[in-house]
């Protein structure tokens, strides 16, 4: 969307050639998601199990997209401005509300939790089509993305009264995909076209990077705070559940470091200056859904830690602990490519290393595996440090 087209509407932010601040509105919202992201882990170390993975993994991608596309919409629209902050603040409460339905979504609260997300896809893309002239340059994108909300609510909803758990799982994935898979195509429904994500789906890519970046900092945070709350909990002070402790902490240190020492910048000027940044926008929050979800199963993996150091590995355990960084990898592999045209071999290699571990924690206690993981982890992030400074020198 170029500077001539956002001018035209109140509600839309200025484009003045300079990086739109993330404003305090988009940073409140984001608690709510703290709270989901604690919700899913807790879920999923409830229910280790490869179906119980597999429902924390459609509640993750439903989160993911609630805040992906209230990510899109304060990217084009002013957060500061009343109207808009209604919408945010209206789309916090049913967020909240789906959070709390997480647990027992599967259950008794399946229909809750449909009708939350339901109202707030929907109800958020059709506030933007009641408000927007209807010959604005992004009118007709929101009236394909609001087509495709309904769509995708049809399977939500579905999904939340069926009895039947595989079913509920079945209709649920469907959903996600409507809401996935439609922008990579431009959201075209019958009727309504094609959206042109270089002209009618123009995105600031640094707004978008910043976001992500945020929303990064909120998973690690859950990391922090499942082993805090475990010492916290803990009224023997070992010094085995000492060293547990400060490997917990070690390996999100070691994911932060991954991240934010070689991936903000570059990812800003390579979103800024592409050719299509909306298409690469959405790449990049996709990634950012795989990443994240390392970030959370790796949180689940400190909670089994410091649940009980010693004990002897589990199929669950040895597949939690090394599959959560295995996934932070993978979509870091990725990120760097599209951001800095860098292949991550390290990445790779260290991806492997894990892997070869992975049998091996059903014989080693809890403690030790994670040691080993932390190491890898750690190996990788000073390596790349040692490249970037490196670099620089060069």
């Amino acid at each position: 969307m170029s500077q001539d087209t956002t001018s035209h509407h109140p509600f839309l932010r200025t484009r003045d050639g300079h990086h739109a601040a993330v404003t305090n509105e988009e940073l409140f919202f984001d608690l709510v998601y703290v709270f989901a992201i604690t919700q899913l882990s807790h879920g999923l170390l409830h229910h280790l199990s490869l179906f119980g993975a597999l429902q924390t993994a459609v509640i993750w991608l439903a989160v993911w997209l609630g805040w992906q596309y209230t990510g899109w919409f304060t990217n084009w629209f002013d957060p500061r401005l009343p109207a808009v902050r209604g919408v945010l603040f209206v789309t916090m409460v049913l967020a909240l509300l789906m959070g709390a339905a997480i647990p027992d979504s599967f259950a008794e609260h399946g229909l809750p939790f449909a009708l939350c997300f339901a109202a707030m896809q929907v109800g958020r893309s059709a506030f933007v089509v009641a408000w927007l002239p209807r010959n604005h340059p992004l009118a007709p994108n929101y009236r394909r993305i609001l087509a495709w909300m309904l769509v995708s609510a049809v399977f939500w909803l579905a999904g939340g009264v069926a009895a039947d758990p595989v079913l509920r799982v079945t209709l649920w994935c469907i959903a996600a995909l409507c809401e996935y898979v439609s922008p990579m195509f431009g959201f075209p429904f019958p009727g309504l076209g094609r959206s042109n994500s270089k002209s009618d789906w123009t995105i600031e890519g640094a707004h978008l990077v910043e976001r992500c970046q945020l929303f990064v900092i909120v998973a690690l945070g859950e990391g922090i705070m499942a082993t805090g709350l475990s010492m916290a909990e803990n009224q023997n002070w070992t010094p085995v559940y000492l060293v547990a402790f400060v490997t917990s902490f070690l390996g999100t240190l070691a994911m932060w470091w991954l991240y934010f020492a070689t991936s903000g910048e570059a990812a800003r000027h390579r979103i800024t200056q592409a050719d299509d940044p909306g298409k690469m926008g959405a790449t990049i929050h996709y990634l950012h859904a795989v990443l994240i979800a390392g970030i959370i199963v790796t949180a689940v993996g400190a909670d089994l830690l410091m649940e009980n150091p010693l004990e002897e590995g589990t199929a669950a355990s040895a597949l939690i602990m090394t599959c959560g960084p295995v996934l932070y990898l993978l979509a870091s592999i990725l990120y760097r490519k599209i951001v800095s045209g860098f292949f991550a071999l390290s990445h790779l290699m260290g991806i492997a290393v894990l892997l070869v571990l992975t049998p091996f924690g059903l014989h080693f206690s809890r403690l030790t595996d994670a040691l080993l993981v932390t190491a890898v982890m750690l190996a990788l992030a000073w390596g790349e440090q040692r490249n970037g400074t490196r670099n620089a020198l060069d």
